[in-house]
């Protein structure tokens, strides 16, 4: 009579458990799946230890200038030179972050370059700067900076900036060290006078010198769930200094600092000027503009990089609704089609549309405010022959009159 099977390794028999046969023998499913996890830990922590030092070194981006910015050119239309400028920015953060990883010391030390894009609302800033994080498929975090305080002032510190990028990470603090943060509204924390006050500017100046360690690069104790820090609670340690920063502002009037410090009126004309481009005063914009903006000169410092956005005419809104990957016209489009029903625009639409977003001067958020109004009837009761809708000019114009 054969003897009944039995594990090699607990001695169940075959009737209490399901059993695996090999080649030497056999053994259960429980020591199965306890020899599985512990191979599975030791694994991870022997992979771990070789990859500690030169974890940096996995990560692989070798795209050109170029390239970046022929891929930024399918979803932002016009910024010819904001693209340019940061294309390159990118390129060589992202070199430098090549260049050093598994380094020690080295003869020439490549400073970080954190970039700050000035332009009016609905430019594309926000826009470029996560186009630039898809494309690169790094962690992406934007932080509004209306909402920091110094610590202690109610409000949020600006440590919660980096808690935000731990959490677009899913908690991998070397993939949120090598990401991209955008601070939107930068402008906003500007100081509010030169002259010095009896009150202090908790909201201004004291968030500009909070932000100073985080835009140099420092090893900086991050509440991993946000919010205020408080002794008792836990600490992640991220290092800064290869974290890109990139800061959005419109500096509304900032045109003013720029006229007064090329000594020519932005009305107005004289022969000495003609080099200066009186119709976007923006294009001749330094750090010394911002500084007289009310940013301090230590913030203006770690911002090396400085570019502008121009304002968009008609045609480059135009362009916005039917070109790009992701155009307006293209997103409402699939959602109609998700219900089966076709959605086409006509020409004069279009064009009526576009005209009456120069109007509400809010650029490319006043596209989107616009149809909206014109197909929610549409959305809500969508009555439709042939499951085909034409959006027309008169259409247009009917949906329009209450808010235009």
């Amino acid at each position: 009579m054969a003897k009944p099977k039995s594990c090699a390794v607990c001695g169940q028999s075959g009737k209490e458990t399901l059993l695996i046969d090999g080649p030497i023998g056999s053994i259960c499913e429980f020591c199965a799946r306890s020899a599985t996890e512990i191979f599975e830990q030791v694994f991870n922590s022997t992979a771990s230890d070789k990859n500690k030092k030169n974890v940096v070194s996995t990560f692989k981006f070798d795209k050109k200038p170029k390239e970046i910015k022929a891929y930024l050119d399918q979803y932002v239309i016009g910024q010819e030179e904001a693209k340019k400028v940061l294309s390159v920015a990118v390129y060589n953060h992202y070199k430098r972050i090549r260049y050093y990883s598994g380094r020690k010391e080295d003869d020439v030390e490549i400073d970080k370059s954190n970039i700050i894009l000035v332009g009016e609302t609905g430019t594309g800033k926000t826009l470029l700067a996560s186009t630039i994080a898809k494309m690169i498929d790094v962690p992406f975090c934007i932080a509004d900076a209306t909402v920091f305080t110094q610590a202690g002032y109610v409000g949020e510190d600006v440590e919660s900036i980096l808690s935000r990028l731990l959490q677009a990470a899913d908690y991998d603090v070397k993939k949120a060290e090598r990401g991209i943060v955008f601070i939107d509204e930068i402008d906003k924390i500007a100081r509010a006078s030169d002259n010095p006050s009896i009150t202090r500017d908790v909201s201004g100046e004291g968030v500009q010198q909070a932000l100073l360690k985080l835009l140099e690069g420092c090893i900086v104790n991050v509440p991993p769930e946000g919010g205020r820090k408080h002794p008792e609670q836990k600490f992640i340690q991220i290092n800064t200094q290869s974290i890109l920063f990139i800061a959005g502002g419109a500096f509304d009037g900032i045109e003013k600092k720029i006229a007064s410090r090329l000594n020519t009126n932005v009305i107005g004309f004289k022969k000495e000027d003609s080099k200066i481009n009186k119709t976007n005063l923006l294009h001749h914009l330094s750090a010394q503009d911002l500084k007289s903006y009310g940013l301090i000169p230590e913030i203006c410092g770690r911002f090396p990089i400085i570019t502008h956005l121009e304002p968009l005419d008609k045609e480059a809104l135009k362009n916005i609704l039917i070109l790009p990957k992701n155009a307006l016209i293209k997103q409402y489009t699939k959602l109609f089609e998700l219900d089966g029903i076709k959605l086409t625009f006509d020409n004069k639409a279009v064009d009526f549309i576009v005209s009456k977003a120069m109007e509400l001067k809010v650029g490319a958020r006043g596209l989107r405010s616009i149809i909206e109004k014109v197909v929610t009837d549409v959305m809500y009761d969508p009555k439709v022959k042939d499951n085909t809708l034409n959006i027309t000019e008169k259409y247009v114009k009917e949906k329009c009159t209450k808010i235009l």
